[in-house]
Order: C-alpha cells, then structure tokens, then sequence
C-alpha cells in the first residue's frame, strides 16, 4: 500500500509539474508557444480513430492498444486534471509511436489530426500557400493543379470557370496535412474553412453594390494586400466602389505585383509582390494592370481575411477619391486630385491609387 501510495502521490506531483509548465498563470492554452508536436518519422503513422462522445478511457485505452502512447492511466489523469474530459474532439487521428501522453491530450483538445501542420497566411498568392503545402511533403505542382476549379462541390464556385484559379478561395487560418492526404484534400479543407468561414450574407450585400461574390473577394483581396491599419480597410472599399462607380481605373500597385510574378525571372529576383515598381512595371501588359484596364480584375490576387471581405461590402460613409500611403504604412485620404498631390509632397508615399 505504501508503495502504492509513493507512486500516486510521485505521478500527482509530474502532472502537477507538466500543469505549470505548460499551462499554469500567462500559459492559455490557447496562446501556448512553448508547445512543440513530436518530431516526425520515416515510419507509418499509427492511426487513431476518436469517436463521437467516446469516453476518456476508451480513447485512452485505444491509444495504448495501437501503440501511440505509452500509459492510458497517464493519459486519463492528465485528461481529468486539466479539466477535459468533455472536451476531447472526436476525428481520425495520427499519431507517431510512443507520443508523450501530455501531446496526445493538447492534440486530441484542439481536433488537430496530425502534426504535420500549413498555415494560409492573409494575403498570400497561390504560389506562396503552393510552396508552404510543399514543405510539408506535397508536390507544389500537385498541389497548384489542384487548386483550380473543377468538381469541387461548393456553391460559391459555381460561377468560376472549369480551370479557372482559385486565388481568393483558399480561406486564411491553419490546416492538419495528414500522411494520405493528397493535394485535393489539402485543397478541400481549405475550401470547406471559406464554407465556414465567409457568411452568406457577403454574397447578399455585395449584390446590393452590384458585385458578384467573385468580384468581392477580388476587391477584399487587393485590400489586403494594401491596408495595414485595419480601421481603414471600409475606407479603401468605399474608394475602390466608388471609382468603379465613375469609370476610374483602381490603378492598385499590387494588382501589377501579381502580373510581374506570372514571370518566373521576376519571381527570383524581386520575389512574388515586387515593392519599388517601375513605369515600365506600370506598363505591363495584363487584364490584372488596374493602371490600363479599368473595372475590377479578372480574379481575386491574393487570400483576404474575413475583415477584408466584411470591409468590401460594409464600406465607410466618406468621399474619398484617392489615397497615398505614409511612411508608417497608414494612408492619407483625399476627396480631390489636388489633394491627392498635395498628401504626396507631404508623405512622399506612393500613389495608390
């Protein structure tokens, strides 16, 4: 019985440690940064499949049958000490063998399926999600073929072309790749979280300002690739609106950035958003130069976040014509081109439009 007890009493104060380490005072467990998944290996995942409204000790004991953990007794009392004994996400999981019983109760918490992880980051060109899903072992071309239009059943595709891009579409947050996935289900998820994600009241109100969903995103995108200060992402929509209204050209420098970077040599030199842009720059030859062509373009450039979107079709109540950007990456507005030169003398930024 003595032993016994030394041994509960020893296996109390580790959780107890491990708690305070990785979830005592200022360690949310939803801003940990300490947490690190278990290094990967060469060998087959051992697969774990969480049912709904499983209980503690069959997720556990299902673990440790399959070789994930090592103790399903461990695993059960970090469960109940951490206060997560309802919350375990039910999903099929992988898992290295022998995972440390305190990274199998974090991953099983948060639903994270594998951990082997990529993040869309707002305002990313599908090249530069493409090169993120690649380091995380699929094929950047695999993965840039799929990421077009085709049988994907979705309604807010409905509208795109077969092969038509899906810039815009792959919705901005992080995503579980496990060993089987391929580049369509990587694709899928991405389009499942804009399913999620993306209200379909944007679709209803971008109607109500004459734009098509496409045509929303397409706008949200070029907002995200301009705003810094999220305050002024409604102003940005009202100017954008309202030159489409009057028949004036957007002439949005990253719009150009995403023709340059169809060009590989302009890709490995200047990267995918090139930043000092030239006249000749300007002059470039595309449907996506808002500088020539005047509307909105043929397709979003980049993945917006849902405050951009939320931005294009609740835009703020201003006159703005113009804006320039200053030296902080915040913008002067102006309701006149007189203005507009005068912000940048000031400013000395660049004109956008």
């Amino acid at each position: 019985m003595r032993f016994i007890a030394a041994t509960s009493a020893l296996l109390a104060l580790t959780v107890a440690a491990v708690w305070l380490v990785a979830f005592g005072p200022g360690n949310d467990l939803d801003e940990i940064e300490a947490y690190r998944p278990v290094e990967t290996s060469q060998s087959e995942p051992v697969v774990v499949i969480v049912e709904p409204g499983a209980s503690t000790k069959q997720i556990a004991d299902d673990l440790e049958t399959k070789g994930a953990i090592e103790s399903a007794s461990q695993f059960r009392v970090l469960v109940a000490f951490l206060g997560y004994d309802q919350m375990l996400q039910s999903g099929e999981y992988e898992f290295e063998r022998r995972t440390p019983e305190l990274d199998a109760v974090y991953r099983i918490r948060r639903g994270l399926v594998s951990t082997k992880t990529v993040t869309v980051v707002e305002g990313w060109r599908l090249e530069e999600i493409a090169d993120a899903v690649e380091a995380q072992g699929i094929a950047r071309n695999e993965f840039l073929a799929a990421a077009h239009r085709s049988d994907y059943e979705f309604s807010f595709l409905e509208d795109l072309r077969i092969g038509q891009r899906l810039d815009g579409y792959l919705f901005p947050a992080t995503y579980t790749i496990r060993k089987r996935d391929t580049a369509r289900d990587v694709v899928q998820q991405m389009l499942q979280a804009f399913a999620d994600n993306v209200p379909a009241s944007v679709e209803e109100r971008g109607a109500a300002l004459g734009l098509t969903l496409h045509e929303v995103l397409t706008l949200a995108s070029i907002i995200e690739r301009e705003a810094v200060v999220p305050e002024e992402r409604p102003i940005m929509a009202q100017v954008f609106l309202k030159r489409l209204r009057l028949g004036i050209s957007l002439e949005a420098d990253p719009t150009v950035q995403y023709a340059l970077a169809t060009d590989a040599d302009s890709v490995r030199e200047f990267g995918y958003w090139k930043q000092d842009l030239t006249q000749e720059d300007l002059d470039i030859d595309s449907p996506y130069n808002t500088y020539l062509e005047s509307g909105v373009p043929p397709g979003p450039i980049a993945s917006p976040r849902l405050d951009s979107i939320n931005a294009v079709v609740n835009p703020a109540s201003t006159n703005y014509l113009y804006f320039v950007a200053k030296p902080d990456g915040s913008h002067a507005f102006a309701e006149t081109y007189q203005e507009h030169l005068d912000n940048i003398e000031l400013f000395g930024g660049e004109s956008s439009p």
